[in-house]
C-alpha cells in the first residue's frame, strides 16, 4: 500500500466516522462541530482528488459558513433541541 492510499483511507474514514457522529450525538453544539469536521475531512478528499477550487469552496461555504449560521441560529433559538428540553 503506497502512502497516498493510506492518507486517502483515513480521511474517508474521518468522513464516515464525523457523519455518524453527527447524527447520533445528543447536544445540539457537538452535532454541529462533528458536521464541521465533516466538511473539512470532505475538503480534504478534494484536494486529494486535485480538485483545489472544489476544496475551498467547500470549505468556505461547507464547513464555515453553514458552522456560523447554525451556532447562530442555535443562540438564537436558546440552544435547547428537543433532546436538551
Amino acid at each position: 500500500m503506497t502512502p497516498m492510499y493510506v492518507l486517502n483511507a483515513l480521511i474517508v474514514l474521518g468522513i464516515v466516522v464525523s457523519a455518524i457522529l453527527t447524527v447520533t450525538v445528543k447536544r445540539t453544539l457537538s452535532s454541529i462541530i462533528c458536521l464541521a469536521a465533516c466538511g473539512a475531512f470532505v475538503s480534504l478528499e478534494f484536494i486529494m482528488l486535485q480538485a483545489p477550487d472544489v476544496a475551498i469552496a467547500e470549505a468556505a461555504v461547507g464547513v464555515v459558513l453553514t458552522t456560523i449560521i447554525f451556532v447562530v441560529a442555535l443562540r438564537k433559538t436558546g440552544g435547547k433541541g428537543e433532546d436538551e428540553k
